[in-house]
């Protein structure tokens, strides 16, 4: 007989609420209080910034107050996710014994693959895309990530739906500043399918795949009154805004860099948001007139690029290009790395001393 896990369906609730709620789950799974959870819910216009980020570098606070977007930080580390009631969120708490691994790549994979086949049931050609994202025709849909807490483990991931496609562009502040289209870059269920699809019929497809991935069967399930008195617990800290603050840093140690370059396929157009303390390139964009393939290239080409090193810049981009060439021509390997020093030479030409490999 299969193992039998929980499913729970926590509603719409603000991003403080929310985020408690991960906190309550995660130490219940540790605790071996609760089994195997799989949980759905979803957020009121929310700007999650990953544990270890600083809302001043990563959102236009201001935008986010006028719009009534509520800033909240996350339990799981990785990049902003922007999330309003026309998404879905999944979430699995596991023990690190029911993935085999505790390294948070191997486990993004294997989850991602799985949601995306439960996306691709529902008429889309979904596919994982590294390191946290699903992709259709090489726009996101859905991206991910997570955190151990001992050996419990939530692991997060996103399903754009209906969202507002333009509240992310407002709230964050690096996508506020990246070139092109945003809808080159994201898409959405209903963008895909013509109409929204029944949302009973996205959590089954997401919940079967699951079962497939682990063997185990889900029965629906309720709070616990430890998760309760758990989550009591954490909404007093959480919902401080001393939680929200409790890193810091100047926006200036985050700029986004800008530069254009003439090549034989035209204005290529990129944007760079460099972490200079550290010397790496969070994330690239970059914007031409080119074909659906290029486009869908140069997306990958993004993915590809997020949280590098700057001194690995030209292996990175000589490595994508061995294997997509034929997608991007005439645009080349030389063409991407000039446009991207370009950026970044910006830095040592106003006089910061930078060293980092540009």
């Amino acid at each position: 007989m299969a193992e039998s896990w929980r499913v729970v369906d926590t509603g719409l609730r603000t991003a403080a609420q929310n985020i408690a709620l991960n906190r309550a789950l995660l130490e219940a799974r540790r605790a071996g209080e609760i089994p195997g959870t799989l949980r759905f819910l979803r957020f009121t216009p929310s700007a999650l910034i990953g544990c270890s980020q600083s809302p001043g570098q990563e959102l236009n606070v201001e935008s986010c107050k006028t719009d009534g977007i509520e800033i909240q930080r996350r339990l799981t580390g990785g990049d902003v996710m922007i999330l309003d009631e026309g998404q879905l969120v999944w979430e699995l708490y596991l023990n690190r014994y029911d993935t085999g691994t505790t390294d948070l790549r191997t486990i993004s994979r294997r989850l991602c693959h799985a949601a995306a086949a439960a996306v691709s049931a529902l008429g889309v050609n979904a596919a994982y895309r590294a390191p946290n994202d699903i992709e259709v025709d090489g726009r996101r849909i859905s991206d991910s990530a997570g955190v151990f807490d001992g050996d419990a483990l939530l692991f997060q991931g996103t399903l754009c739906v209906d969202p507002d496609p333009a509240m992310p562009t407002r709230a964050s502040r690096l996508l506020g500043a990246a070139p092109g289209a945003a809808s080159d870059r994201a898409t959405s269920l209903k963008a895909l399918l013509g109409a929204k699809p029944d949302s009973a019929l996205i959590r089954r497809r997401l919940t079967e795949a699951f079962e497939s991935e682990f063997g185990v069967e889900f029965g629906d399930g309720d709070l616990t009154l430890s998760e309760h008195a758990r989550y009591q617990a954490a909404l007093r800290e959480i919902g401080h805004p001393d939680w929200v603050n409790l890193v810091s840093r100047p926006a200036a140690e985050l700029p986004v860099l800008r530069a254009q370059l003439r090549t034989a396929a035209g204005r290529l157009h990129a944007a760079v948001a460099y972490e200079r303390p550290m010397h790496i390139i969070r994330q690239a964009w970059f914007a031409a007139e080119v074909a659906p393939a290029q486009r869908r290239a140069l997306t990958d080409l993004e993915a590809a690029l997020r949280h590098l090193p700057a001194d690995r810049l030209a292996q990175r981009v000589e490595r994508f290009f061995a294997g997509r060439q034929p997608d991007l021509l005439p645009l080349g390997p030389a063409d991407i790395v000039e446009v991207l020093q370009r950026a970044l030479g910006q830095l040592l030409n106003a006089g910061v001393n930078e060293k980092g490999g540009l």
